[in-house]
């Protein structure tokens, strides 16, 4: 390869140019755009120079003149909120990690609250940045106008069981996940099972509660009050304090593994004993369920699955922006460890 640097005006060294390129291929800049950008009415000898010449110079093009000559930007939006939440960070990392393994960049936009309006405005924050399609990764209950807009407009996908009319969807049923969970128990021998919700905002909490609801009915039990959370460690560990001061109380059902963490802390400071006293499931199977003490049971979402499932989703809708929208289910687990015992009578 010759020197990739040139000189400006000034004396000061520079990348090689488009026009750089033209001059030494001996063809119009016209004729490199039309390469680069993989533009069919180009003689294979000429699209052969021009390359070479790319090769020798060390050519290469920024991604705003990509995205001129091609159209294409190769970037994808993410629609998230302000969250540490373990499970957020899963599903986002496996997005970046799906899309940039098939050559996409992504671009983050933080819906400050849950509110429709809101989470329009970070979608139009992409749509401003060119992106070829949108994953959302928060709860959309009821899709506004301008939500559907900009999914009718620009592909879109959702991974937290959110519907639109226009965009695709990759979920687990949670409504099945909190029938798993609860189910666990009730096999377990408990008479009946408690439940520390997440907030009633979020579909995830909704279909858990809904699933752990059935489950006892179905079994004929006895549906204890629903006690909420935010999905903190802190906002389990004080539903912990209300449930540990009911002797009945042998078996729970927590909505996360990290407000689990929480009831599981104030539970040992009541003196009941988990899971001799109370058997917990929580829910996620994030990388510190298998090493609090004691190990917790939980239900296991496989996060990188889904986050992979929706970039593929995604990218066949870019590919195709005229297929009908599709929607994946994935199957959780049920991961068994020492948070959970038979009932002791």
């Amino acid at each position: 390869m010759s020197n990739t640097r040139r000189l400006d005006a000034s004396g000061r060294t520079r990348s090689p140019s488009m026009a750089d390129v033209a001059h030494h291929a001996g063809v119009s800049a016209q004729t490199v755009s039309r390469v680069l950008s993989g533009h069919p009415n180009v003689q294979p000898a000429t699209r052969d120079r021009v390359l070479r010449s790319v090769d020798e110079l060390g050519y290469r093009m920024n991604s705003a003149a990509r995205a001129l000559s091609s159209g294409r930007t190769r970037t994808i939006g993410v629609v998230v909120l302000p969250t540490v939440d373990y499970s957020g960070a899963a599903v986002t990392h496996g997005v970046e990690s799906a899309a940039r393994r098939a050559g996409y960049a992504v671009n983050i936009s933080t819906a400050s609250s849950l509110d429709p309006a809101a989470i329009a405005a970070a979608m139009t924050r992409l749509d401003e940045q060119s992106v070829e399609g949108i994953v959302l990764v928060v709860p959309v209950p009821t899709a506004t106008d301008a939500v559907e807009s900009i999914a009718r407009r620009i592909p879109t996908v959702t991974i937290d069981g959110s519907r639109t009319m226009s965009s695709e969807v990759v979920a687990i049923d949670q409504f099945e996940v909190g029938r798993l969970a609860t189910r666990h128990l009730l096999e377990l021998g408990h008479p009946t099972v408690w439940h520390i919700a997440g907030p009633d905002e979020w579909l995830d909490s909704t279909g858990r509660a809904a699933g752990w609801h059935a489950a006892l009915e179905e079994a004929g039990r006895e549906v204890p009050p629903l006690l909420h959370g935010d999905w903190s460690p802190e906002s389990g560990y004080q539903a912990g304090l209300l449930l540990g001061r009911i002797p009945e109380a042998s078996a729970v059902f927590v909505a996360s593994d990290e407000m689990a963490f929480g009831a599981i802390r104030a539970l040992h400071e009541l003196g009941r004993r988990v899971p001799e006293d109370v058997s917990v499931v929580g829910v996620d199977d994030i990388a510190l369920a298998a090493y609090c003490s004691p190990a917790l049971t939980t239900v296991a979402q496989p996060f990188g699955v889904i986050a992979a499932l929706a970039v593929e989703h995604l990218l066949r809708r870019i590919d195709d922006p005229s297929s009908p929208p599709t929607s994946t289910d994935v199957d959780a687990s049920l991961v068994i460890r020492a948070s959970t015992a038979p009932f002791a009578g």
